[in-house]
C-alpha cells in the first residue's frame, strides 16, 4: 500500500493545501471543525504473516473459549435449587451452552471443577467442588466491587456505535469479552443498569440499549495515555500516535514502513466522535478504524477477541467491509494467532512491557478457574494410572487362581492314574 505526497483539506466549500508534512490551518477556532480528506492510492503489497511464540502462548487467551462453556454451565448449577443438579437438567441443552458433546460428557472432563455424585433413582448429579464454589464466591464479590468499572466499559461500548444504541443480541453476544455478568440486562435499574441505560425498539423489530451522555466528552484510552504522558491537554488530537510494538523477526516493506511513519503523523481520530465526514477511502478513515480496534480490544477482559466475533460489529460501529485488512496493516499493534484452529486478534499494547492500559478486573478470577480447569488433566491422569493398576492386579490375581486350578487338577489326575495302576 502506499500513497500520494499530499492531502486536501475542505471547509464549508473552502480548500486549503496542505502537505504531507503539516496541515495549514486557516480557520476560525469558534466554527464548526475542518472536514479532512485525504486522497490516496494504495498499492496492495503482500506481508508474510509473521508467527510470535510468545502471543501463542498466552494461556488465559487461548483458553477463553474452552472457558466460557465451563462458567456457563457453573453459573447454571448455582442458581438451582441447592446448589446441585440432575443430569437431566442439562442434557438436552448442549447448543445452549455451545457444547458439541454429550453434557454429561462434558461435565466429567472437568472434575476439578464439577464432582459427581449418585442422587435420587441412583441417577447421577453434578454439583461444583470446593475450589470452584471458593473461586465462584471471589467471582460475585469482585463483580459487587467492580459494578462502576463494567457499567462504564459497557457505556462505552454503546457510544463507540455510530447511532450510540446496539441490539441487545450483540450486546449479549459480546459480553463475554467485556466481562459483564449474566443476565444483566435482566437487572433492575439501579444494579448494573442505571437510569442512563435505555432499552429501545431498533429497526427490524429488534430490542436494543442506548445511553444518555449528557453531553459528556468521553476519552479514549488513547487519549488518558497520552494526557498522562504530556503529549494530549485536551485540544488538538496532533501528535497521538500509536505505540508500536514489533514481534521480533518481523521487518516491514519499505513502503509499508513509510506509508505507516506517514500514518502515525496524522491526527488521532476518536472512536467516540462524529465520523460521517471522513472519506472512507482515506488515511484518516483508517486512523480511525484503527483506534476503534484498539478501543475495543482494551475494554476487553483478555484484550483480545476472535476476529470473527469483530467482524459482526461493522454494521453497527461504521466499520468498512474489509475491516479485517487493518489486523494486516498493523502487525506492529495487533497480532494474529491461529491457534485453536481459530483466528484471535490480540492487542499487543496490552501485553509488551508497562503497559499503560488498565487490566480488566475479572481478568484475575478467569486465571484462577483457568489453572483449576488444568487441574482437571491430573486428575483423569490419576485415574487412569490407578485403573490400569487396578485392572493389572485382577489379571494377576486371575492368573494365580489359574495357576493353583491347574495344580490341582494336576494332582488329582495323577491320584486317578495311580488307582489305575
Amino acid at each position: 500500500m502506499f500513497f500520494h505526497n499530499s492531502y486536501f483539506t475542505t471547509h464549508f466549500g473552502n480548500l486549503f493545501f496542505c502537505s504531507k508534512i503539516s496541515i495549514f490551518s486557516l480557520f476560525d477556532h469558534q466554527k464548526s471543525p475542518f472536514r479532512y480528506t485525504q486522497i490516496s492510492n494504495y498499492v496492495h503489497v503482500y506481508m508474510k504473516w509473521k508467527k510470535d511464540p510468545f502471543f501463542d502462548s498466552i494461556l488465559h487467551i487461548h483458553k477463553s473459549a474452552e472457558l466460557k462453556p465451563i462458567i456457563q454451565l457453573k453459573n447454571f448449577i448455582v442458581n438451582y435449587p441447592n446448589g446441585c443438579i440432575p443430569i437431566s437438567a442439562v442434557s438436552k441443552r448442549g447448543l445452549e451452552f455451545d457444547i458439541s458433546i454429550r453434557v454429561a460428557r462434558f461435565l466429567r472432563q472437568y472434575p476439578s471443577v464439577f464432582e459427581e455424585f449418585r442422587g435420587e433413582h441412583n441417577l447421577p448429579w453434578f454439583r461444583l467442588t470446593s475450589e470452584a464454589a471458593e473461586i465462584d464466591r471471589e467471582e460475585k464479590r469482585v463483580l459487587e466491587e467492580c459494578k462502576e468499572d463494567l457499567k462504564d466499559r459497557l457505556r462505552r461500548f454503546v457510544l463507540m456505535s455510530k447511532d450510540k444504541v446496539l441490539p441487545l443480541k450483540i450486546i449479549k453476544g459480546m459480553a463475554w469479552y467485556l466481562g459483564l455478568p449474566e443476565r444483566f440486562l435482566d437487572e433492575s435499574k439501579g444494579d448494573l443498569l442505571d437510569e442512563s441505560f435505555r432499552f429501545v425498539d431498533m429497526e427490524d423489530g429488534l430490542k436494543g440499549l442506548t445511553v444518555e451522555s449528557n453531553g459528556e466528552k468521553l476519552l479514549s484510552t488513547m487519549q488518558r495515555n497520552a494526557m498522562k504522558n504530556g503529549v494530549y491537554f485536551g485540544g488538538t488530537l496532533e501528535g497521538i500516535e500509536f505505540p508500536l510494538f514489533p514481534s521480533k523477526g518481523l521487518r516491514l516493506r519499505r513502503k509499508i514502513e513509510s506509508w505507516l511513519n506517514e500514518f502515525q503523523k496524522l491526527p488521532y481520530v476518536s472512536p467516540y466522535e462524529d465520523f460521517w465526514h471522513l472519506d472512507p477511502d482515506s488515511d484518516f478513515a483508517e486512523k480511525r478504524v484503527v483506534g476503534m480496534l484498539h478501543e475495543l480490544l482494551s475494554l476487553f477482559v483478555e484484550h483480545s477477541a476472535e476476529r470473527k466475533k469483530l467482524l459482526c460489529l461493522k454494521k453497527y460501529f461504521g466499520l468498512p467491509q474489509k475491516v479485517h485488512k487493518a489486523f494486516e496493516r498493523h502487525p506492529h499493534m495487533f497480532y494474529l494467532s491461529f491457534k485453536n484452529k481459530t483466528c484471535t486478534a490480540i492487542l499487543k499494547e496490552a501485553y509488551c512491557g508497562n503497559s499503560s492500559i488498565e487490566k480488566h478486573p475479572m481478568l484475575v478470577v478467569r486465571k484462577k478457574y483457568i489453572r483449576l480447569v488444568k487441574e482437571s488433566d491430573r486428575i483423569l491422569k490419576n485415574r487412569r494410572i490407578n485403573n490400569r493398576f487396578i485392572k493389572h492386579e485382577k489379571l494377576e490375581k486371575g492368573s494365580d487362581i489359574d495357576a493353583d486350578s491347574d495344580d490341582r487338577t494336576d494332582i488329582q489326575a495323577e491320584k486317578v492314574s495311580k488307582s489305575f495302576c
